[in-house]
């Protein structure tokens, strides 16, 4: 697991090298200062030789500016390595992320996905500097001050080893039973993640219906179930702080009571006495720093568990099975024994059986009642989702001959959502073609009738947007996003009730368009209204996920009761 996340340190592993070794170097000077400064106060004071203090003293001085330039440097070095490598880390995740097809998606939420793009990669990358600095100074100082202890009092070091495994145990379990919380904390950061992102994009439908004092309190209540389960996760890390500070006090006193005892008997210097507990005190110290360290460690994994998760998850939609590059010429589009279903443990298919073809050039209405798989059918053509059974061709090609890259250049969606971005309308509309001209982007504007209400505003194609378009109506939006779905000039365009906020009129002028200037374009309009459909070359009825009629307006009505019920049921006449 850690190994899979260790290769986005690659690109800095110059800072990361280094700053432990700075951090090596630092330790090692800081450990002489007790040394030098048991020397000054056996000899130099003890025997009153003023020389030999200020020689020892001045050394003391020069190793420790020696020892802060180190740190400084040790500091630089790992924070670039931990900023870094958590900048890879953020960018490899959310590139894999972009891989993903929509049933990758849909084993996530999206607040989940945002956390661990944030939260958890926040976490990872202080967990790396601390380990590539506090975990490297922790042993290695604990090491040299043993050493340099055991070199002061081989007798007094034995009280001391007495106490590090009781340490050991306590800071062992309770790391222990800290792991699980912060999992919870974490799940906790996703839920108030969903509910602010929930109320910031309903904004104005919870403004309209005067329901603030609702979401406060949903708000209230996810805020408040985080705060429990973070004061919960950190009583149990906030035990290990007294403990260790127990266990350093007690030592301490022991030493003390041993050691004077060996001053007074004189088996012992009272500057050995004095350095001793230095380097005492620099091995609690590391070893607390250590213990806190682990800690840390501990709360990390559960960020990195569900940053591990994401990246291996494998996406089900590849270019795997590609063995050329090939493009769609007609957009003829045939359906052959196809059955999808969203859940493979489901006990019914959301699409069952489809057999149908659509001429390449042709204009085919897709409709149906609610929940009858009208969208699903079109997600499959794009390979937003792979069928489970059956094969769809286009130009008698099989959709997994194509690149993904290149189906969907020629393949144009505009979904039911309709998604635009901060920018300008032209740098919107120029999703479909980047670098489109203005004449190119008037062209399409008129074909979706929206090229007017453009013109009408003050600064035109460079009228900016608010973040999704929040300052058009629902109409307007739709149309802008057709008018960039034409902008792709793709030979299969699909509408997926993409009109559904546009008046009768004005959508009868973008399907008269539609047929006019792209007349080599194949064409798939799914409906809610069968007025808007009539003149369709084609005409696909599902009917709970099954294909229950194909033809025309005139041989539907005539052949499918669905159909006629759905008409009639819309206003529409028999007569």
């Amino acid at each position: 697991m850690y190994k899979q996340l260790i290769q986005y340190a690659k690109k800095y592993r110059l800072p990361s090298i280094l700053a432990p070794l700075f951090m090596i170097a630092e330790v090692l000077l800081e450990v002489q200062i007790p040394f030098l400064m048991s020397k000054i106060v056996d000899v130099g004071i003890a025997q009153n030789q003023l020389s030999f203090v200020l020689q020892n003293g001045f050394s003391m001085m020069f190793i420790a500016l020696c020892a802060m330039v180190c740190g400084i440097f040790s500091g630089q070095f790992a924070a670039q390595g931990a900023v870094g490598f958590a900048s890879e880390l953020r960018k490899g995740v959310f590139y894999h992320v972009q891989n993903f097809s929509f049933s990758n998606i849909d084993h996530y939420s999206i607040p989940g996905l945002i956390t661990r793009l944030t939260t958890d990669i926040t976490n990872i990358q202080q967990a790396y500097m601390m380990v590539i600095r506090v975990l490297v100074r922790g042993p290695v100082m604990v090491v040299a001050a043993l050493i340099m202890a055991t070199l002061v009092s081989p007798k007094l070091i034995s009280v001391f080893l007495l106490f590090i495994p009781a340490m050991i145990v306590a800071i062992a379990s309770i790391t222990k039973k800290a792991f699980p919380l912060f999992g919870k904390v974490l799940r906790r950061y996703d839920q108030l993640n969903a509910k602010v992102q929930e109320n910031l994009r309903n904004i104005r439908v919870i403004k309209n219906f005067v329901r603030e004092d609702y979401e406060e309190k949903k708000f209230k209540t996810a805020n408040d179930d985080l705060m429990n389960r973070s004061i919960q996760a950190e009583n149990i890390i906030i035990l290990s702080i007294p403990l260790v500070m127990l266990t350093m006090n007690l030592t301490i006193v022991a030493i003390l009571w041993f050691g004077g005892n060996m001053v007074i008997s004189r088996t012992m210097q009272v500057g050995q006495l004095i350095g001793f507990i230095a380097y005492v005190g620099q091995i609690v110290f590391s070893l607390m720093s250590i213990a806190q360290v682990m800690v840390f460690l501990v709360i990390t994994r559960a960020s990195i568990d569900r940053v591990v998760t994401v990246l291996n998850e494998n996406p089900d939609i590849t270019d795997i099975d590609v063995v050329s590059n090939k493009r769609i010429r007609k957009g003829e589009i045939v359906f052959k024994d196809v059955c999808f279903q969203y859940d493979v443990d489901a006990p019914l298919p959301t699409l069952n059986n489809i057999n149908l073809k659509i001429e390449a050039g042709s204009t085919v209405a897709i409709v149906g009642a609610t929940g009858s798989s009208k969208t699903t059918l079109i997600h499959l053509i794009p390979r937003l989702y792979d069928v489970n059974r059956g094969e769809i061709t286009i130009d008698g090609v099989p959709l997994k001959a194509y690149t993904l890259a290149d189906l969907r250049k020629d393949i144009a969606v505009v979904l039911q959502n309709n998604t635009l971005f901060s920018g300008t309308i032209a740098e919107n509309l120029r999703w479909g073609h980047t670098d489109a001209t203005l004449e190119e982007l008037i062209d399409v504007s008129k074909v979706a009738q929206i090229h007017d209400f453009i013109q009408e505003l003050p600064k035109g194609y460079d009228t900016p947007l608010g973040q999704g378009g929040v300052n058009l109506s629902g109409g307007q939006k739709q149309r802008l996003c057709i008018a960039r779905a034409l902008l792709k000039k793709p030979k299969i365009l699909i509408l997926d009730d993409s009109t559904s906020a546009i008046d009768s009129n004005t959508e009868s002028k973008i399907q008269t368009a539609l047929k006019k200037m792209y007349t080599d374009t194949t064409v798939l309009i799914v409906a809610q209204r069968i007025a808007s459909i009539v003149d369709s070359d084609q005409i696909i009825l599902l009917h709970r996920g099954e294909l229950a009629g194909s033809g025309t307006h005139g041989q539907l009505l005539e052949t499918s009761d669905i159909y006629k019920k759905i008409y009639q049921s819309q206003g529409g006449s028999l007569s």
